[in-house]
């Protein structure tokens, strides 16, 4: 097979989008994945990235679930081609005071944003082990490094996830995988915050909000680097943003 697979778990509007889009601008098929329930979407975000030049598949999945998790990539890898990016991209993000964090909520919001992130990372690692070469990526946010005010789920998702990823690294890039670990640690110019967030616009003409594109450079960038100079963990926020 000629072609090469970036997989993106997480394909949503605005980051995940950028991420694949991005990808696919380096040659790459971006395979995309969101839930069934979101799959008109994620196929109109492949048709949009198909429509440049590029090449783009929908690949509605749930990333919770094991065996789908599984059969996903075993797929790629048979009619798509080796998976050289895996982009795990989930948020996950909720705010609750911790009595009425429900144990639904919490163990929901750790499936889909640390277990998912493990199912991943250990089915990709299997083939790029194989090949000896490859590039892991996880998106996390300032809940990875900071427990805040009602985030106990989120922040103990993200911090599980960052944990896994020190693991990985660890042991994966000897064999020649990269595995990093993206703190995207501000707002970023998406749909919910143009909705929710009053001054929206006033802090996108500040530079005040992180661009999606712009992230999704950082995330070529990392996949792109020569292995004496690997980066695992990379901070991007905007020039403005307490830390």
């Amino acid at each position: 097979m000629s072609r090469r697979a970036c997989l993106v778990i997480g394909a949503g509007d605005d980051t995940g989008a950028a991420v694949g889009r991005a990808f696919a601008r380096e040659g790459l098929t971006s395979c995309l994945v969101r839930r069934p329930r979101h799959k008109d979407d994620l196929e109109k975000l492949a048709k949009s990235i198909r429509d440049e030049g590029h090449d783009a598949l929908a690949m509605p999945a749930d990333a919770r679930d094991e065996d789908e998790v599984i059969a996903l990539i075993g797929r790629i890898e048979r009619e798509v081609g080796p998976i050289e990016v895996a982009v795990f991209n989930i948020g996950a993000n909720v705010n609750f005071p911790i009595t009425a964090t429900t144990s639904r909520v919490y163990r929901k919001v750790w499936e889909m944003a640390a277990f998912a992130g493990f199912l991943m990372g250990r089915e990709v690692a299997k083939r790029q082990m194989e090949r000896g070469r490859g590039t892991i990526i996880f998106t996390g946010a300032t809940a990875s490094v900071r427990g805040g005010k009602g985030y106990s789920a989120f922040a103990g998702a993200k911090h599980a996830l960052r944990a896994l990823a020190q693991s990985m690294a660890r042991e994966l890039g000897p064999e020649g995988i990269h595995v990093a670990h993206v703190i995207v640690d501000g707002m970023i110019d998406s749909r919910f915050i143009r909705e929710n967030v009053p001054d929206a616009d006033e802090r996108r003409a500040d530079d005040r909000l992180l661009n999606p594109d712009h992230i999704a450079r950082n995330y070529v960038m990392l996949h792109k680097q020569p292995r004496d100079s690997w980066t695992h963990e990379l901070d991007l926020r905007p020039w403005k943003e307490n830390w």
